[in-house]
This record gives structure tokens, C-alpha cells and sequence, in this order.
């Protein structure tokens, strides 16, 4: 199960960090370390702060791209300290750590994306999170380095593995639809808003990343991406059609 989880590390500043947090990660038997455009990897002293989990750093996937570290992902979690304008789907350490693990004991694959150490996690990687995690902690100083961070969420997803008080979810829900799936979806949306006409240049952000946070809620099946985007294609067809008998009648 553990080998399904990976933990995400977005331009990381300091090698220390990455090596604190291999280190974090093995503490609680995970390995899967994947780090998007680090400013400085490999380097001596995150192999130093590894203190033990060479192991992990050795492993670790250097991607060019956020996309490329979520391929075949069917939940991402995203951990930010920051209030955001738009509110996302919210749960605490234990709770998300908990959601995490079911889905991983079902053989997909999940993410933890933890964001740069001056101003964590932008709103567009946020749009690619189905859930926020905020860590409780002193209200007046509630920002964690990341490797403290990392040790938090990892311990209660190892805590959530040593109770199993949930049992396996019937097939349904999200039913493991892939990162990839997921964003073909919005790029369908997108352009279906644009053919029909329905957004316009001053609002169109603002409203495709609500509707991001609906269809992340609601945790769409693979059926249900297959239903909705035939929806999609049946409009657009509908739209081109109006079109045409509109150039007839000129």
C-alpha cells in the first residue's frame, strides 16, 4: 500500500530539505519521492540531512513538470498553511491522511504535493488538488518547514495503515481516474464553454476554477468522465449544426 503513495516536493530551495524529508518519509516506510524542477539535486547535503535514507533519494523522479509527477494519480492532496480567496475542499491532517489511505489500499495511485519554502503551493497547482490539507497548529506562527510537514502528514497516513478502522470502499466514487483522465476532462470543459459561448475573457479564471473545485468534490467515476464528456461532444455538435443552418439561411 505504502508504495502507492508518493510525496510531491515543488522547486525545493535548500537540498537539506529534500534530504530531511527522504528522511521523514522512510521513518514511516514510504519511498516514493518525486521532485518537480528542485533548484539543486543531487547535492551533498541532502544526501547528509538523508541521514539513513540514501536509500530514498537515490530512488527519488526528477520531473520537468507538476503533470508529469501526477501521471496515473486518482487523488491529490495539496498542503498549504495559506488562506486562499476561493475556498478548496478542506480537511485536516488526520482526516486527509485517513482519505489517502483508502484510496491507496485500493491499488491507486496518490500524491502529497508540498510547494516551495517562501510561498508554498500556487493557486494552478492547487486547481490540480482534489483536497487542502491544513496541519492545526499555533495560529500565530502556523507555517512548518517542509520536512515537518512531511513528517506530519506521512505519520498519520502510517497511523491510519496500523488502525485499518476503515474498510475497502465499494467500487464506485472516483473509481481510480487518472490525473492524466482528469485534466482531459477540464480541457474538454474549457473548450466546451468556449464553443457555446458561455465564458467571456474577465471572468473565465474565476469560473473554471470553481467548477475545477465541483467535479474534484464530487469524485468522478471513470463512467461518469465517459457520460459527462459525451455530454459535452453532443453540444458541441448541436452548436456547430446551429452554425451551419445559419450560413444556409444567409
Amino acid at each position: 500500500m505504502f508504495d502507492k503513495i508518493r510525496i510531491v516536493l515543488i522547486a525545493t530551495s535548500h537540498p537539506g530539505n529534500i534530504g530531511a524529508a527522504a528522511r521523514a518519509m522512510k521513518n514511516m516506510c514510504l519511498s516514493r519521492l518525486y521532485l518537480v524542477e528542485p533548484k539543486c539535486f543531487p547535492h551533498a547535503d541532502a544526501s547528509s540531512r538523508a541521514s539513513g535514507a540514501s536509500d530514498v533519494l537515490d530512488q527519488a523522479i526528477v520531473c520537468s513538470s507538476l503533470d508529469e509527477a501526477l501521471q496515473d494519480c486518482s487523488l491529490v492532496v495539496g498542503a498549504s498553511a495559506r488562506s486562499r480567496s476561493l475556498e478548496w475542499p478542506l480537511l485536516n491532517a488526520r482526516d486527509s491522511a485517513e482519505k489517502l489511505y483508502q484510496h491507496a489500499r485500493q491499488g491507486e495511485d496518490v500524491a502529497i504535493l508540498f510547494g516551495r519554502e517562501r510561498s508554498g503551493l500556487t493557486n494552478l497547482e492547487l486547481d490540480k488538488c482534489q483536497i487542502h490539507v491544513h496541519i492545526d497548529a499555533n495560529e500565530q506562527y502556523s507555517s512548518l518547514n517542509i520536512a515537518a510537514a512531511v513528517q506530519v502528514l506521512t505519520y498519520e497516513i502510517h497511523q491510519a495503515c496500523l488502525a485499518q478502522q476503515s474498510p475497502i470502499e465499494e467500487a464506485g466514487g472516483r473509481g481510480g481516474v487518472s490525473h492524466q483522465v482528469m485534466e482531459d476532462f477540464y480541457a474538454h470543459l474549457d473548450q466546451l464553454l468556449q464553443d457555446i459561448d458561455f465564458i467571456d475573457e474577465r471572468g473565465s479564471e474565476k469560473l473554471f476554477r470553481r467548477l475545477r473545485r465541483l467535479f474534484n468534490r464530487a469524485e468522478l467515476g471513470n463512467d461518469e468522465v465517459n457520460m459527462l464528456r459525451g455530454i459535452f461532444s453532443a453540444a458541441q455538435g448541436r452548436k456547430s449544426m446551429r452554425r451551419q443552418e445559419g450560413r444556409i439561411e444567409k
